[in-house]
């Protein structure tokens, strides 16, 4: 049993999150999608924008992380994300569009560097590429519920923006994921 323990390890991911209306009304579409289609997995995690997958580490790793993280976001300056209608990935998710993805992408592309260089992660656990976007309905959408949704889905207004001022870490409780840490971007002023 105590090799298990020692290859196990928390599940975390990286994340651009909203601020607490912004995601109240995130949270308001994906309780929706649970009702009308039965598609809560998104509930799990709080409304944001995946900068890294999820990925192991034990609670040693934790504290590199979050030490790199903090050095890292302090570097970057804030910029604002605007959202706007909904997109798809066909079969299964559906989500609320960034109509300015160039400033997520290219800060997911510094953090990319600081997670092989400095934090050693293999270049298999880290995301390739990122396609901006907050994700209402996934996994647990099926094909039928998809082909039934899209359609209303694929007109319908959503407008919001936020000021990502932060990075945020997220660790998995068993359950849910939880914001462990928030890694503000340097001062504007």
């Amino acid at each position: 049993m105590n090799h298990l323990k020692d290859i196990s390890g928390t599940l975390y991911f990286i994340a651009l999150i909203p601020g607490w209306e912004l995601r109240e009304k995130v949270r308001a579409v994906k309780e929706r999608m649970k009702a009308d289609f039965k598609s809560g997995h998104a509930l799990k995690s709080p409304a944001h924008i995946t900068l890294q997958m999820p990925f192991k580490r034990n609670s040693t790793g934790e504290l590199a992380i979050s030490d790199t993280l903090e050095q890292f976001a302090a570097r970057e300056a804030s910029f604002t994300v605007d959202l706007d209608g909904f997109g798809c990935f066909a079969p299964r998710v559906i989500f609320i569009r960034i109509t300015n993805p160039e400033p997520v992408i290219a800060l997911h592309r510094r953090l990319k560097k600081v997670l092989l260089e400095e934090l050693d992660f293999p270049g298999s656990e880290i995301m390739k590429t990122v396609q901006p976007h907050i994700t209402v309905a996934t996994r647990d959408l099926t094909r039928e519920a998809f082909a039934e949704a899209w359609p209303g889905f694929q007109d319908e207004e959503f407008k919001g923006s936020f000021n990502a001022n932060s990075l945020f870490l997220l660790k998995h409780n068993g359950r849910d994921w939880d914001i462990l840490k928030e890694f503000p971007f340097k001062s504007n002023g």
